[in-house]
């Protein structure tokens, strides 16, 4: 049975910028609304789909140095941006795929959050953009 094991390689792009080195988790759910259309005679709710509603959601390690998680994030708060992560750091391949999000909306961000003898994380959310997998 063949399996995927993600250990320590992946890639993640935010507005082009890489923070893969920041970044300990990565998670792109792709969703289509569910809009009902049963009708009057119908014995069973029927569905359809609807917009497509996909979110990113990474955890980053917090840093204020130029180009890292803070400074990156800061400049792209009420923007839409595209979020790329591959499961490894290679090229996109069959086994590698890029998963895109393209024009999702970045609406807020925690400037710190922090706890003592914690290292300071950061939990990033996009909602919506145009979902794609690039195998070449």
């Amino acid at each position: 049975m063949a399996t995927t094991t993600y250990l320590s390689n992946a890639k993640v792009l935010i507005a082009t910028i890489d923070l893969s080195d920041q970044c300990k988790s990565a998670t792109i759910e792709r969703t289509i609304e569910a809009l009902e259309s049963s009708a009057f005679g119908s014995t069973n709710r029927v569905y359809t789909a609807g917009m497509e509603a996909s979110t990113f959601t990474g955890e980053f390690m917090q840093s204020y140095s130029a180009s890292e998680t803070y400074a990156t994030l800061a400049a792209l708060i009420g923007t839409s941006i595209t979020i790329v992560v591959n499961p490894t750091s290679a090229a996109n391949s069959a086994t590698n795929p890029g998963f895109t999000l393209t024009g999702t909306y970045l609406e807020s961000v925690k400037v710190i959050d922090a706890q003592i003898g914690q290292l300071g994380m950061v939990t990033v959310t996009t909602k919506g953009g145009a979902y794609t997998a690039a195998t070449t």
